[in-house]
């Protein structure tokens, strides 16, 4: 038998379901209806054989995106989706045998993550109500600490951290040299960012995904924001083609698309707000503040609400921790697609 890493011997991974095409697809939080066709139409036009025989060019992508975040080229680095950017800053900033602070629950990658790089999990868990003891997240920064992930919303609940909470983790995790992640996946559905932290702390990095608003989930295209030196670590562990052609174009044409980002956003927010109002008629329990996700507590059981929504070919989130087991998430899209949702939901869910 070949060697092979003890840490990654007895990990279990899920993979996502497969055969979605044609159900409404509201189980990983991507944009249920995509962008729109003529917007499809421009990036095709530029789809010759010669493109495709060419190896991928980020550059023009890089400096877009350094214009469109206030920022220069050296702070910014493309990645294969901010999952594969969540990877790279395990493996230059992850000490072996060190400790990640996340809270929980949260996003899965980052506890699978430290099984793959053998690091300690360290989780800091919401209270049965789904608030944050906030002192415990900054208990938990000790000298064991390498990185700290801060989701600002965090998924499935939407919470968020305050300006003056945020500069408590960085200062903390500075004093342990321990780097800060700021995951920005859903930052434009929420009104504020962290993203000048990069300037006001040398352990500080930033990463988003062009796969919620921008609607692009399939080519897989995400980004890291950082001071120059730590930035420049991460092109040293990134593959020369990470990031594919198609991905990169996508990239260009939808930071340079006028309105795009309002439009998208605008079309969202009418539809969550129909969604919320119509779900405290219909009295349920929910959270869906600052995401492109709502999370809802249902009436009957979650197992037969999953099933009766998936005859009616609607997929939905639902989870085996035990404080999450009577909630489902679903991805919150077009007024249009929330009125298909509620109509099944208050069918099946009585």
């Amino acid at each position: 038998m070949c060697y092979v890493k003890e840490c990654v011997k007895d990990i279990v991974r899920i993979g996502g379901r497969q055969g979605r095409a044609d159900f409404l697809r509201l189980d990983m939080n991507e944009n249920p209806e995509g962008l729109p066709k003529e917007l499809m139409d421009k990036v095709k036009a530029e789809l010759t054989p010669e493109f495709f025989s060419t190896y991928p060019e980020p550059e023009k992508f890089l400096k877009i995106l350094a214009e469109y975040l206030g920022v220069k080229r050296e702070n910014v680095c493309v990645t294969n989706g901010s999952d594969m950017a969540i990877r790279y800053l395990f493996e230059v900033f992850g000490r072996p045998g060190s400790s990640v602070v996340t809270v929980s629950p949260t996003f899965e990658m980052y506890r699978i993550n430290c099984l793959i790089f053998g690091l300690n999990h360290k989780p800091v868990m919401y209270n049965p109500d789904f608030s944050l003891d906030f002192s415990k997240v900054l208990d938990a920064i000790t000298e064991d600490v390498s990185i700290v992930s801060v989701l600002n919303p965090n998924n499935p609940i939407g919470t968020v951290y305050t300006d003056e909470q945020f500069d408590a983790i960085a200062r903390k995790a500075k004093e342990v040299g321990a780097l800060v992640i700021v995951d920005e996946a859903y930052h434009y559905f929420y009104d504020k960012t962290f993203l000048n932290k990069i300037f006001n702390y040398d352990n500080v990095v930033l990463i988003r995904t062009f796969s919620k608003l921008f609607s692009v989930a399939a080519v897989r295209l995400g980004f890291i924001v950082g001071n120059e030196t730590l930035v420049k670590y991460v092109w040293n562990v990134r593959p020369t083609f990470d990031t594919n052609a198609v991905a990169l174009k996508f990239g260009e044409v939808l930071l340079k698309e006028p309105g795009l980002c309002e439009k998208l956003v605008a079309i969202e927010k009418e539809g969550r707000k129909y969604l919320t109002e119509s779900l405290s008629e219909h009295g349920y329990e929910y959270f869906a503040e600052n995401g492109n996700y709502a999370f809802i507590r249902t009436k009957t059981p979650v197992s037969q609400v999953k099933e009766r929504l998936e005859e009616k070919k609607i997929l939905i989130k639902t989870y085996g921790q035990e404080m999450l087991k009577d909630y489902i998430r679903i991805s919150t899209g077009s007024k249009k697609v929330m009125e298909q949702f509620t109509e099944a939901l208050y069918e099946v869910d009585r």
